[in-house]
């Protein structure tokens, strides 16, 4: 865990291999952790289901093991906590994320929030505010919610 926060500081190890992720992979997947964790969180209520569904959304996402989900979770909890709001995240992931992806991550968003099994109005609003903010329409919002909503309850 210390030589991923050595990386994002930007503290030189000289046991970092080429094959490493670079700092923008690095951003980029925090600002997506921060997205599902801030979700998770939204209701004052984060449930184990809610960071097993982000755990594992990291996980298949990007390929990592489960020790480096649960770091990129850390390291967005402090991200998120150094911030003043999400601009920042969703801005990093919308110059990175092609319009599918963008989906697929809003899908994830509602996975975390059905993981409780109900929708609180902070994650209502707040699913909404991050469908606009990633730039995408009203309508892509329902679909994923939809999608979700069938393949948890089928």
């Amino acid at each position: 865990m210390f030589n991923l926060i050595n990386k994002i500081l930007g503290v030189k190890n000289k046991a970092d291999t080429v094959q490493s992720d670079t700092d923008d992979e690095i951003k980029i997947k925090i600002a997506a952790c921060v997205v599902l964790v801030e979700v998770a969180e939204s209701d004052s209520e984060c449930t184990e289901d809610e960071i097993d569904h982000v755990l594992e959304t990291m996980k298949s996402t990007f390929n990592l093991s489960r020790e480096h989900a649960e770091e990129m979770i850390e390291l967005a909890r402090e991200a998120r906590n150094k911030s003043v709001d999400l601009w920042q995240f969703t801005n990093q992931i919308n110059q990175s994320f092609n319009h599918s992806e963008k989906i697929k991550l809003l899908e994830a968003v509602w996975q975390v929030i059905y993981a409780d099994g109900r929708i609180d109005k902070h994650e209502d609003y707040l699913v909404h505010k991050l469908a606009s903010l990633l730039g995408l329409q009203h309508k892509e919002l329902i679909d994923a919610k939809i999608k979700t909503k069938k393949d948890k309850y089928e």
